[in-house]
């Protein structure tokens, strides 16, 4: 082996020498805050923002749910008759263990009815309202509730107060839609801003199944 070859290794040896150290010393730091991580609790999460993934984080959540056999719910309060893969699968392979509720008729510019809208919006956090006090339910995705919150189809302040004084301890509701409001904010345990940086909608492109639906 040369002299040069000779040196190059050892130099590998000293770099990987020093990236284990590094290493090491960041696993301690690591387990020593982990170690003080012990409380178990039901998150309000919200998922906002002008970025795509708000809804598809959520489903990430609900079948995380699903393989744990831990019984949740979806109350969609907007998407209405739209068909989505997510609804379909769960619906079709998984309705034993997650309750499915599609309660909007749409979004509001296609339905362009007020009064509809609010009672829509009305009903589906009813039906929230009952999967959230039962018990037996893990977690809850209200879907899309920003958007109503937004428009006002729905009391915020009942929403705000209902999530602080009624729901059970251990249960986890999550909360998705752009331009959530800073009420809902300041109760959340864990809030996510998805921020817009390229859409293909923007160069003409659809949406297209398995990515948007």
């Amino acid at each position: 082996m040369s002299e040069e070859t000779t040196e190059s290794a050892a130099g590998a040896e000293k770099d990987d020498a020093r990236h284990a150290d590094k290493m090491a010393k960041k696993k301690a730091a690591r387990d020593k805050i982990m170690a003080t991580k012990t409380d178990e609790k039901g998150l309000i999460i919200v998922h906002t923002g002008k970025g795509k993934g708000k809804s598809s984080s959520a489903f990430g959540m609900i079948f995380r749910h699903i393989a744990h056999k831990k019984p949740c719910a979806v109350v969609q309060f907007i998407k209405g008759a739209m068909w989505t893969g997510e609804r379909d699968l769960i619906e079709k392979h998984f309705s034993d263990i997650c309750q499915f509720y599609t309660m909007g008729e749409g979004f509001t510019w296609e339905t362009q009815d007020r009064a509809r809208d609010v009672a829509a919006a009305g009903a589906a956090w009813e039906k929230a309202k009952e999967l959230i006090r039962d018990e037996r339910n893990s977690m809850v995705l209200l879907d899309e509730i920003n958007i109503a919150l937004r428009y006002d189809y729905l009391d915020l302040n009942e929403v705000v107060e209902f999530l602080k004084t009624e729901k059970p301890y251990m249960t986890h509701v999550v909360l998705t839609g752009r331009n959530a409001k800073e009420e809902l904010i300041e109760i959340a345990d864990l809030v996510t801003e998805m921020e817009l940086i390229k859409h293909p909608f923007r160069s003409g492109i659809k949406g297209q199944p398995g990515v948007e639906f």
